[in-house]
């Protein structure tokens, strides 16, 4: 089979891959800065309040919103020509996804049913697109273009999952009139693209910010705006991808959303804190859960239902891919990060030790999930496949 990977997509890979070297380096910096002497200081900073809502919220409830429109967009481009364009190709990363989610929100809840912790069940579930993609843009010729093809679909499937977990499990203070109002902006937006068919995106832009705010007003996460705004701008076939409203705010969201939304985040979510008994706090099971569902359930979930539907017929393994690289995959998609400690803030509003130690836990089980599925992939690729 020819892969005919599109320039909007190699370009997503070259982003990730540079964008997940400048997120590492500000998780690091974050890092030593909160264990410094000035350290309380630097966290402090994050919790001084503008307009209403802390630093820390603005970067988590604004900030995010627009990493969220540009997953929604990467999943609409997916949809209408990309790997889950027919449900053929769409089946395999699909089901992929859904053990990826159900594996380790099993592990963590297994662990921590009826305890205060079980609400930290949906941190094991997300994958870091960023990370996994940028992981496997290192590995370059090594991997086969077919897996980070399926890379990126099950990941995207991957974090609607989790998009779907946050608004129906993460929503508190529910306002159902606020609720409808930001619907009922999404629907003026449909109609926008449906029904006259306005290509300028000022009009999405604008209607985008006030379904964000009535979606801050409703008790559910503000990111979902950005999802729902990503479905409401118009998306043209293949033949005029490059000319339409979605791809040209995908080409103008990258370099922002790698460069300065997420490295943001890094900074103002990443400042765990190191004490003398830093490793009592991942012997809990909160931490446990997070771990192992991240570690373990992940690879397991994704390749053991990958393996069921394939056997059973329902999908089968693109012509390029072996199950090793399926179990590569399945490793990297372990690297939780920037959606693992996104859900930890909502699971634990208000427990600063819970979240630090959930943080440590999500920390140490990405890098562990980074370099195992970077050493599975580089130690069973063929020398032959180097360039």
């Amino acid at each position: 089979m020819t892969v005919n990977i599109s320039k909007t997509f190699t370009a997503f890979i070259e982003s990730e891959k540079a964008g997940a070297v400048v997120l590492m380096a500000c998780t690091v910096l974050c890092l030593l800065i909160a264990n410094a002497s000035f350290g309380h200081a630097y966290l402090a900073f994050w919790q001084i309040h503008v307009a209403g809502m802390s630093l820390e919220h603005w970067v988590n409830d604004a900030l995010m919103a627009i990493f969220f429109l540009l997953i929604g967009l990467e999943l609409e481009r997916e949809l209408y020509v990309g790997e889950l364009s027919s449900l053929k190709n769409a089946l395999l990363p699909i089901i992929a996804a859904l053990g990826g989610l159900l594996v380790p929100a099993g592990i963590h809840f297994a662990l921590n049913a009826g305890t205060p912790t079980q609400a930290g069940s949906g941190i094991p579930m997300a994958t870091d697109i960023a990370f996994a993609i940028g992981a496997l843009a290192l590995l370059g010729s090594r991997v086969p273009p077919m897996l980070k093809v399926f890379m990126t679909a099950t990941a995207v499937m991957d974090d609607l999952g989790a998009i779907i977990v946050i608004a129906l499990f993460y929503s508190n203070q529910f306002s159902l009139a606020y609720l409808l109002g930001a619907l009922a902006v999404f629907g003026v937006l449909l109609v926008f693209n449906k029904v006259w068919r306005i290509a300028a995106l000022t009009p999405y832009l604008l209607g985008g910010a006030i379904m964000w705010f009535l979606m801050v007003k409703s008790g559910v996460h503000a990111t979902i705006a950005g999802v729902l705004l990503a479905f409401a701008i118009p998306f043209a076939p293949r033949a005029q991808e490059e000319q339409s409203p979605s791809h040209r705010l995908e080409h103008l969201l990258h370099k922002p959303v790698a460069f300065l939304i997420l490295p943001l985040f890094a900074l103002a979510n990443t400042g765990v804190v190191f004490d003398l008994q830093w490793q009592q706090s991942l012997a809990n099971t909160n931490s446990l859960g997070i771990i192992g569902g991240l570690v373990l359930g992940k690879p397991v979930g994704i390749v053991l239902l990958s393996f069921i539907a394939v056997a059973i017929g329902l999908c089968r393994l693109p012509t390029d891919l072996t199950w090793q690289h399926i179990i590569g995959a399945g490793l990297l998609a372990g690297i939780g990060f920037t959606m693992s400690i996104f859900i930890t803030n909502l699971a634990f509003t208000g427990q600063p030790e819970v979240i630090n130690a959930a943080k440590m836990a999500i920390l140490i089980a990405s890098v562990s999930a980074g370099i195992l599925g970077m050493v599975w992939l580089v130690v069973m690729s063929p020398a032959k496949k180097l360039s």
